[in-house]
């Protein structure tokens, strides 16, 4: 069982959910990753997402385009966001990181070279945006054979013939997109998440992770009451573009902590 399948297990058998933080690898410099990623973990997260930067961003808003264009100007390259990862590894056996990122730099990189690499490093899973199920069936093969979990993203706008493609080739959780738009967009139609849940769930037969739209502690716990996991991005990378040089990292913990503080609470109360 790999470790994303494992998390979520021990989840459920707790009764809690899933907190995944996302943070662009190299933002605001390489040097500060590593603390951020153990500040993630010690703020409460499940899983980590990692941002590989990338130039030119389909489904990120102006908050993580900002972070990718911070990395960027350090060099950071899919191969030294491997070595972040495997950095990470060195002091963290136990918490699953899912790069998430686009196709231009895993094609560079070479799928093949890529899946096997990341696995090495201590990677769990890849969410590539701009790989849809219908053109991706090799390359998810070929995560799956390196023992990587293959993630896609599910929409509002997307169609249950989409699901049961998702369902047939993903693995590790799926990424429900809660709205219309980028990351760090407007508020979220609660109500329209909550019906759309049991059906993807239902149909993919995996954990669904709502992101998008998440800011706070309330609207975490709000999500948590219905999804399997909730993805906060874009306020994460605010606190961090905000606060003052070597203090992002305990600003982010104490956000996260009141994050998971809220969705416990919601679980209990549930």
């Amino acid at each position: 069982m790999s470790r994303i399948a494992t998390t979520f297990e021990r989840l459920r058998i707790q009764g809690r959910k899933a907190l995944i933080p996302f943070i662009t690898a190299g933002d605001p410099e390489p040097g500060q990753t590593l603390p951020l990623m153990q500040a993630l973990v010690a703020g409460g997260a499940d899983i980590i997402e990692l941002g590989v930067p990338f130039s030119d961003p389909m489904a990120d808003g102006p908050t993580i385009q900002r972070a990718s264009e911070r990395a960027l100007t350090y060099g950071t390259s899919l191969r030294i966001v491997l070595g972040m990862v495997r950095e990470f590894r060195k002091h963290d056996a136990a918490t699953p990181v899912v790069l998430m990122g686009y196709a231009n730099p895993v094609e560079a990189y070479g799928a093949e070279a890529f899946a096997r690499d990341a696995r090495a490093a201590g990677v769990d899973g890849a969410l590539i945006v701009d790989y849809p199920p219908e053109e991706c069936a090799e390359f998810a093969a070929t995560l799956k054979a390196a023992g990587l979990d293959p993630i896609f993203l599910l929409a509002p706008t997307s169609v249950e013939a989409r699901y049961a493609q998702v369902g047939a080739m993903g693995s590790g959780y799926i990424y429900y997109v809660s709205l219309k738009g980028v990351t760090g967009s407007a508020a979220i139609d609660l109500d329209d998440v909550a019906r759309r849940i049991p059906n993807i769930r239902d149909k993919v037969g995996l954990p669904v992770g709502v992101g998008f739209g998440i800011r706070d502690a309330a609207s975490a716990a709000r999500i948590a009451s219905v999804a399997d996991a909730v993805v906060i991005g874009s306020r994460i990378i605010e606190i961090i573009e905000q606060s003052p040089s070597g203090e992002a990292p305990a600003r982010v913990t104490e956000f996260l902590r009141g994050v998971r503080a809220a969705m416990d609470a919601k679980g209990k109360s549930a």
